[in-house]
Formats: structure tokens, C-alpha cells, sequence
């Protein structure tokens, strides 16, 4: 059986026995919290009762999985060269806030709109993820420290913003503030159409299904390519696997530190656009907070790999949309929680598990082809 395949389905049973291993020990926390595995299993797995319940649940999961699968990217990109860019949640939450503000000062056709809100975000992500880049490289400042940092700060400076310079009007009574809603050209069109396809009904909450869904495939294809097939994407593997020797062959290693973390905040910049322009319509006191953080263990469950990050991120989304259901079955949603980093942190063992393994094996079979040879 060829190398590949043999460390392709050890990698694949090792996921596999850490999220059952992951689900027994969360069945231990239910039953301390006093509930029932088997209900907590069948919550997970309920869309509800009528058609219209299961097409918002199937909506619920894709909208959820559409922003962590984002994050996760924008998170492995900084990954791919032993950069540990922290500062997504802040470099989201402050490219959100700016897209939406300058979406919602003009009127333009859709595609103008629409482009304008998506390149401002990445412009103010990747200018945000620059600072912790040239910190790095022209003083040695650990990414990590700064990063984390400047996270509060974005986080702070955005809520000043939405309730100063950039809030918008708002109705007598209301407790939340937001900017000024987006036109209806800058909403980006929904996919509820999908849903006829196989017999449901359009879902009604949050806006149906965001068609930024589509953009986050071709997003995840385009970074694959870029990752994988190009010079740029050798280079910051190469950098990040060995700066001396990357550096000998020509690979400038200092810029390649700002090139990665610059596209790494530009796409961490759209992870917030989805609600906005599938949703909300703009940036308020009770936009979704916490995704950057996410990203970070999406990432590591995915192995810093497109596909696989969408699979996480799904996953993800799948435990997230069974909070409700957790609650009827009297049962704590904290236990989402415990899942999601027991998963995550058994995951990561049994990859490393898997990968000396699989090291060995290719060491046996390389010892029995010198034998042979001889």
C-alpha cells in the first residue's frame, strides 16, 4: 500500500477514535450535570418536527459553519509558517465595523456595493495584521504578545466607534446601537432557492441562507491553490519549516513573516461580512463576537488544510446549533463547549500519534528496500 495512503487512513482512524474517545468523556460530564447521554445524542441530531423547523436548522448549520471555516482559514495561513496570528478576533471585529460603515455612506449597483464592502474589510484586516508583522521582524516582538494585545484594542476601539463616529440612527426605546443599515445593494443575495431543490421551505431565520456560503468555497479553493500549487505558498512553507535554509535559497524570510500575516488578517477581514451582508445589515452592539478565537481550534481540528478545515468547521457549527435543543432536554449548553475542546485537544494528540507512527513505518519500509537493494 503506497506511503501516502497508509498516513492518509491512520490520520483519518486517529480523528475517528479521538471524537468517540471525546464523546465518552462528555457522556461522563452529562451525567455528572445530571442529564442523559442518549437525549443529549438525539438533541444533537434534532432539526425539529415540520419541514419549516428543519429548513432553519439546515441554515442555522450552514450559517454558522460559513464564519468558522473563514476564520480557520485566515488562522492557517499564519499556521503554514509557524506564525501564530492570534489577533484574528481583533482583526475581524475592527474590518467589520469599517466595511460596514463605508458600505452604508454610499448607493451603488449591487456588484459596486457589494465589492467595495468586501475590499475595504480585507484592506482593514490585512493594514490591522501588518502592525504585528513589522513588529516581529523589526524588533523581534513575539507575534503571539502583540497579537493577543492589539485584540483588546481593536475590540475596544470598535465598541467606541459603533457608539460614537459611526452609530447610526436609532429608534426611541431601542437598547442596541448599530451603524447605519447597509442599502439593499449591499445585501449580499441568499440561497434560500437551494431548499425548493429537495422539497423544503424557504427558511426564515437570520435571512434564509447566506449566499456568502459561495464566496467561502471559492475563498477556500483559491487558497488551496495559493497555498499549494504556487511559488508564494512554497515560500511560506519553506520559511516556516526552515528561515536559515529558506533564506540560503534565496527566500526572503523577514518579508515573507509580513506578506503571510498581512494575507492572513485580509482574509480574517471577511469573517464578519457574512452576518453583515446576509443578516444584520450592519455592525451593533450584538454582532457575533468570538470567531477569531474559534478559527484557532477549527484550524488545528482541520490540520491547516482547506478541506479539512471545512469539515471542522461544520463540525463545529453542528455542536453550535444544538444548543437550543440541549436546553429542552434539560440539559447544560456549557457541555457544547467540553465537546468542542475535548475534540480538539484529542485530535491533536492522536495526530501526533499517528505521526510518529506512520514515521516508523516509512522507517521499517525504507529498511527493508536496503536490505533488498543489498
Amino acid at each position: 500500500m503506497p506511503s501516502g495512503l497508509n498516513r492518509a487512513l491512520l490520520t483519518l482512524a486517529g480523528a475517528v477514535v479521538a471524537i468517540v474517545v471525546a464523546i465518552a468523556v462528555c457522556s461522563v460530564a452529562i451525567v455528572a450535570a445530571g442529564g442523559d447521554p442518549l437525549h443529549a445524542l438525539a438533541a444533537f441530531f434534532d432539526f425539529g418536527a415540520t419541514d419549516r423547523a428543519q429548513a432553519n436548522g439546515i441554515a442555522t448549520l450552514f450559517n454558522r459553519a460559513v464564519p468558522l471555516f473563514i476564520a480557520g482559514l485566515a488562522v492557517a495561513i499564519g499556521f503554514r509558517m509557524n506564525l501564530f496570528n492570534i489577533g484574528v478576533e481583533g482583526q475581524y471585529r475592527i474590518a467589520a465595523i469599517c466595511a460596514a460603515y463605508v458600505g452604508s455612506t454610499f448607493v451603488a449597483p449591487a456588484p459596486i456595493q457589494i465589492a467595495v464592502i468586501i475590499i475595504v474589510a480585507m484592506v482593514v484586516g490585512g493594514l490591522y495584521a501588518l502592525i504585528p508583522a513589522v513588529m516581529k521582524v523589526t524588533r523581534g516582538v513575539n507575534e503571539v504578545i502583540s497579537t493577543i494585545m492589539l485584540n483588546y484594542i481593536a475590540i475596544n476601539v470598535s465598541a467606541y466607534l459603533v457608539r460614537g463616529p459611526f452609530t447610526g440612527e436609532r429608534a426611541e426605546g431601542q437598547l442596541t446601537v448599530s451603524t447605519q443599515p447597509l442599502p439593499p445593494s449591499g445585501m449580499f443575495p441568499d440561497l434560500n432557492f437551494v431548499f425548493g431543490w429537495f422539497g423544503l421551505p424557504a427558511p426564515t431565520r437570520e435571512g434564509g441562507l447566506w449566499g456568502f456560503l459561495v464566496m467561502a468555497i471559492v475563498l477556500g479553493v483559491v487558497i488551496w491553490a495559493v497555498l499549494e500549487r504556487t511559488k508564494f505558498g512554497f515560500a511560506i512553507k519553506a520559511s516556516g519549516l526552515n528561515d536559515s535554509a529558506a533564506q540560503a535559497a534565496g527566500i526572503d524570510a523577514k518579508r515573507m513573516v509580513i506578506a503571510a500575516m498581512v494575507f492572513s488578517g485580509a482574509i480574517a477581514g471577511l469573517i464578519g461580512l457574512p452576518e453583515i451582508l446576509g443578516s444584520t445589515g450592519s455592525f451593533g452592539t450584538t454582532f457575533t463576537s468570538g470567531l477569531g478565537f474559534l478559527g484557532i481550534a477549527v484550524a488545528l481540528l482541520g490540520r491547516n488544510k482547506p478541506a479539512g478545515i471545512a469539515v471542522a468547521a461544520l463540525l463545529f457549527a453542528f455542536l453550535d446549533r444544538a444548543q437550543g435543543a440541549l436546553q429542552f432536554a434539560n440539559i447544560p449548553p456549557s457541555v457544547i463547549e467540553i465537546i468542542q475542546g475535548a475534540i480538539v485537544l484529542l485530535v491533536v494528540v492522536a495526530n501526533e500519534v499517528t505521526n510518529r507512527f506512520a514515521l516508523r513505518l516509512e522507517e521499517r519500509r525504507a529498511a527493508r528496500q536496503l536490505k533488498v537493494t543489498a
